[in-house]
């Protein structure tokens, strides 16, 4: 049995903006994403990695492959993230 999980922010009223910064990262690494619904990048991020991700139930998904889509787009945001605030640190320095 799948559990879902819960996917709310820490911070009420966030998610327009991750989902705007999500659809931008994507977008960087040469993704087609549709700013109306950002979160629909994973369907492409699937596909380039061949995991036979639908809209739906997944649950014939591995762990594995699930991580994959997750981790290719998590980390593609992290790794911004650290390089936004490399730069803004880069900017205080005197």
């Amino acid at each position: 049995m799948s559990r879902r999980r819960s996917r709310r922010l820490a911070v009420p009223g966030a998610e327009q903006g991750v989902n705007a910064f999500k659809a931008e990262v994507m977008r960087k690494e040469g993704y087609a994403v549709d700013p109306a619904h950002p979160d629909d990048v994973k369907y492409e991020v699937a596909k380039s990695l061949g995991v036979p991700l639908t809209p739906g139930d997944n649950g014939h998904l591995t762990t594995e492959d699930a991580g994959h889509i997750g981790g290719k787009i998590g980390g593609s945001m992290v790794r911004e993230m650290i390089r936004l605030a490399q730069e803004k640190l880069s900017r205080q320095q005197p």
